[in-house]
Parts: C-alpha cells; sequence; structure tokens
C-alpha cells in the first residue's frame, strides 16, 4: 500500500512520512497510546480508538469470503474446539472478534501471529487462529483447516469482513487530514497500477514467502477494495462492530466515521 510514498513516487511536499514495520497487535497497542499520527489498525482496535482517530476511507484489508482461519492437527468438532485453548494473535484483533462472535465460549492465549503455526505444529496447543500469510500456508506445516471465520462471516452476512484499516489521529486537523489521506489513496492507486514494483518492494517484507504465495496474499487483501471500502465494506464495518457490542464483546456502541 505504502509503495508510493516509501518509494518517493507521490510528492508530499514538506511533510515528511516515516515507515515503521510491526505487527498488528503491537500497532493497535501503540494506537491505544495515541503514538502514531497515521497507522494501521484492526476493525476491532477502531472501537476503542474513536476519541482519538477517525477511519481513512482507503487502505481496508477486507476478506472476501475468506480470513482468519481456525487450524489444527487433527478435525474436530465444534463441541471439541470449544473444549480447547485456541492460541489467537492478540485481543483487539478483528481475527479475535471474529472467533468470538463465531463461538462466544471460545477459551484462548495470546502468541505472536508468526509463532501460532509453529505451535500447533508442534503440539504446545490445539488449536490455531492464523492471520495473514498463514492462511495460505498452515498446509505446508500438516495442518488441517477447521473453520475460515471469512467465509463464516459471509455466509451469516453476505459481506466481506473488516479485518484492518488506517487510521489517522485527529488532532492533525481539519487542513492537514484530508491532505495526509490523499497521499496515501494516491500511494495506494500507485501500488495497484506498478504491481511488478510494489511487489519487489514487499518482498523485502515477506517473511520468506515465495514470490507466487506472496503474490497471491497480497491479490487477498490489497485491491480495489483498498482504494475504496464502497457501501457495502462501510455497512460490513458498521455490522462488525455492531454485533460485537450485542455479543457483550465491545463495552458500548461505537460510532464508526470515515475522514471523507
Amino acid at each position: 500500500m505504502f509503495y508510493g510514498l516509501a518509494s518517493g513516487e507521490i510528492d508530499t511536499a514538506e511533510l515528511g512520512f516515516e515507515h515503521e514495520l510491526q505487527g498488528i497487535q503491537e500497532l493497535n497497542e501503540r494506537a491505544m497510546r495515541g503514538e502514531l499520527e497515521v497507522t494501521a489498525v484492526s476493525i476491532h482496535a477502531y472501537a476503542y480508538l474513536t476519541d482519538r482517530y477517525i477511519l481513512l476511507p482507503h487502505g481496508a484489508s477486507m476478506g472476501e469470503g475468506y480470513g482468519p482461519r481456525l487450524v489444527s492437527r487433527a478435525p474436530m468438532d465444534r463441541d471439541v474446539i470449544r473444549s480447547c485453548t485456541i492460541a489467537i494473535p492478540g485481543e483487539l484483533t478483528s481475527a479475535y472478534l471474529a472467533l468470538k462472535l463465531w463461538e462466544p465460549a471460545a477459551e484462548t492465549v495470546v502468541m505472536p501471529f508468526d509463532e501460532i503455526l509453529e505451535a500447533v505444529r508442534d503440539g504446545q496447543i490445539d488449536v490455531g487462529l492464523i492471520i495473514h500469510e498463514g492462511q495460505l500456508t498452515y498446509a505446508d506445516e500438516d495442518l488441517v483447516l477447521l473453520e475460515d471465520l471469512g467465509r463464516w462471516w459471509k455466509e451469516e452476512t453476505g459481506l466481506p469482513l473488516p479485518l484492518g484499516g488506517n487510521v489517522i489521529r485527529r488532532d492533525l486537523g481539519a487542513e492537514l487530514i484530508p491532505r495526509v489521506s490523499d497521499y496515501l489513496r494516491r500511494s495506494i492507486a500507485f501500488s495497484l497500477d506498478h504491481r511488478e514494483q510494489a511487489m519487489d518492494y514487499a518482498m523485502g517484507f515477506a517473511r520468506g514467502l515465495d514470490r507466487g504465495t506472496a503474490d497471491e496474499f497480497v491479490g487477498m487483501y490489497v485491491n480495489q477494495r483498498t482504494l475504496d471500502y464502497g457501501p457495502d465494506g462501510r455497512e460490513a464495518v458498521h455490522l462488525f462492530l455492531q454485533r460485537g457490542v450485542e455479543a457483550g464483546i465491545l463495552p458500548g456502541p461505537v460510532q464508526v466515521e470515515f475522514a471523507d
């Protein structure tokens, strides 16, 4: 998404952008402390950030009938899953909210997202909730799919599953917010229009993935939907958080606001 900015192809005049690569749980926690002017966050985490941040109308990662996946070493039915401890990548992640909507009784333990597959494979944990490229590579570890929460959500609601979004801090003000937003939108558009160059850049952060798998993963979560949520994407954000409130997972109603 940010290749256009990182490469200098997008002219930002006197504004400078410092790029920091961190896992989504770390970014969620930093946003909770208000440390970052602009950041990716989980849509789940956004529920706790509305006083300080506003959603940008671009930068979304949406699961179009796919999403975080529950995996284990052997098939098991839902009753057995309910009795297992599930490794999750963080309690502020959208994957965790989707899991609790799917199975409110789920017992969980937090692990770094890139250690969950190995923990399940080695028998340290019974079930893992997999995000990022693990959604494509779990079978390489001889693990089996128990449930795709993005598929479940699509069947349940007819909508894509909202996983991540970009937010901007409100105190940047009415003049700077739309300007920064435009730079970020242009960066995403540039990256989509120059996909091979953007992939060359992204491969530097690919955690050992081969080019084909990395390209497939990027195609899942950086696409035309990333340029604009669309009416159904915005509806999905509202419904996802509303369901979280109704289920008692979120403490109260969430005022979803986009920096249009």
